[in-house]
């Protein structure tokens, strides 16, 4: 069982790396993105010493707005994907998650104040300005179910030049749930933390 909330920490570094935490400390999850791909390649390992490989993350086509980003387990199985919405996420972070079967998507994550996107943007592209701006303007998401129901937020943290987030769950889910929700909300942080 997952302690919750957990803690997304990005590693400074040239290949974008994110510790995952639960709320003891303990470490549930290590990423790393693999740099000079044509296509999205996204490893999940157990711990930072990255000797088990618990996920991977794929995108079905090189380099597009609205890629499918596929999960495969640590046999190889796929067991589900996340999709941002192409337009919709142009002013405001809008992504599809499917379980394995992959037809329709079974929750939705979407960015709660698209104000603060756009504040957080514009101000990032003026110099010292937007190093502070990770203080200041901090977005949140809200993953739900297609009826509505939240089931876990996550949070931007206060930082300086690093990206710091919490997920805080909010109902009840399964196992397969909760990893499809943390592998899509790594996703999205990758995606988006170069768009403000």
């Amino acid at each position: 069982m997952t302690n919750y909330p957990l803690d997304l920490l990005f590693k400074f570094s040239i290949v974008p790396q994110i510790s995952v935490t639960d709320s003891s400390g303990q470490q549930i999850a290590y990423v790393k993105q693999k740099l000079f791909k044509l296509k999205e390649a996204i490893s999940v390992f157990s711990d930072e010493t990255q000797t088990n490989i618990s996920f991977k993350i794929e995108a079905d086509r090189v380099i597009d707005f609205s890629a499918k980003y596929n999960f495969y387990d640590s046999s190889g199985g796929n067991f589900g994907a996340v999709k941002r919405q192409g337009l919709k996420s142009i002013l405001k972070a809008h992504y599809d998650i499917f379980d394995g079967n992959n037809e329709s998507p079974t929750l939705d994550i979407q960015e709660e104040n698209s104000l603060i996107r756009l504040a957080d943007g514009c101000l990032n592209q003026i110099p010292i300005v937007g190093l502070f701006m990770g203080y200041f303007l901090n977005p949140t998401y809200i993953v739900t179910r297609p009826d509505g129901t939240p089931v876990m937020r996550l949070l931007k943290m206060p930082a300086f030049m690093e990206g710091k987030f919490q997920l805080q769950k909010l109902a009840e889910m399964d196992k397969a749930e909760e990893d499809r929700v943390l592998l899509s909300v790594v996703m999205m942080t990758l995606l988006e933390r170069t768009r403000g």
